[in-house]
């Protein structure tokens, strides 16, 4: 099974990742565009809890018990702007109304229901700058494990143009606290301009698993294990938006050996 996910050019949907589909137990992930003045109604499952991040544009979201006005407000994910988000207990009923055109993202992980809904909203998210030179990549925490929830790790990061990112290449496939936990793992990849690509690689110490991809706007590629680094070509900036969940919610990682003597440099 190939790990990239090719994104759908129309329609609502842009892209599903489902447990089944991925042959995995955590992770779910979906994209969505919606028009302006167009709805869009779900429920969460009865044993998943739901972040959904609001990634351009603006809508009105009623999530359970909370009504939440005139969220979001980016261009594109490329704006220099941290994205609304609201985190939402299994079985939550979703309603969404578009005040332009949306794109949104909705990551689901196994919960029980502790926390309740709740706005995060992006005037509150830490934002940071991780590497340096050509490594440089940007870093806006939506939902990090200091943050309330059962499961769910979301994170974004934008990589400019001709810069690496997941750099020097890192892994988080093994239960071995504090020294590195297990994570699957989506990246939903955006692309500027949009018919620019990048190239992501996932692959194991022993290359049991060794894919490499040229990715596409709006594609997803999953990571159930190994090291995933990403680069992006001249003349285009990319766009990644990360969800991760496993048995424990912790993100600790190891760098691939062979490449460790970059965090010297």
């Amino acid at each position: 099974m190939s790990l990239l996910v090719k994104a759908h050019a129309k329609g609502r949907e842009i892209v599903r990742v489902t447990p089944a589909s991925a042959g995995w137990k955590h992770v779910g992930f979906e994209g969505f565009r919606l028009a302006a003045g167009e709805s869009l109604q779900f429920s969460l499952p009865n044993d998943r809890e739901g972040c959904l991040v609001v990634l351009a544009g603006t809508v009105s979201v009623r999530a359970g018990s909370g009504h939440f006005e005139a969220l979001g407000g980016r261009s594109s994910v490329f704006e220099e702007r941290s994205p609304d988000a609201v985190y939402a207990p299994p079985g939550t009923h979703f309603e969404i109304s578009a005040h332009d055109a949306v794109e949104l993202a909705l990551a689901t992980a196994p919960a029980s229901g502790r926390y309740p809904v709740r706005l995060i909203p992006g005037t509150g998210m830490q934002r940071s700058v991780r590497g340096k030179d050509t490594n440089t990549r940007y870093i806006c925490d939506i939902l990090p494990q200091t943050e309330p929830a059962e499961s769910l790790l979301v994170v974004e990061v934008l990589t400019p143009a001709a810069h690496s990112s997941s750099y020097p290449p890192h892994k988080h496939d093994t239960d071995n606290l504090p020294l590195e936990s297990s994570l699957e793992e989506t990246y939903y990849h955006r692309i500027d301009p949009p018919q620019g690509f990048a190239f992501q690689r996932v692959y194991t110490d022993d290359r049991e698993l060794d894919e490499s991809m040229a990715v596409g706007d709006h594609d997803v590629v999953m990571v159930p294990r190994g090291y995933h680094p990403v680069v992006m070509p001249h003349g285009y900036r990319g766009y990644y938006l990360n969800v991760m969940a496993g048995p424990h919610r912790e993100w600790h990682f190891k760098n691939d050996p062979a490449h460790d003597w970059l965090m010297s440099r």
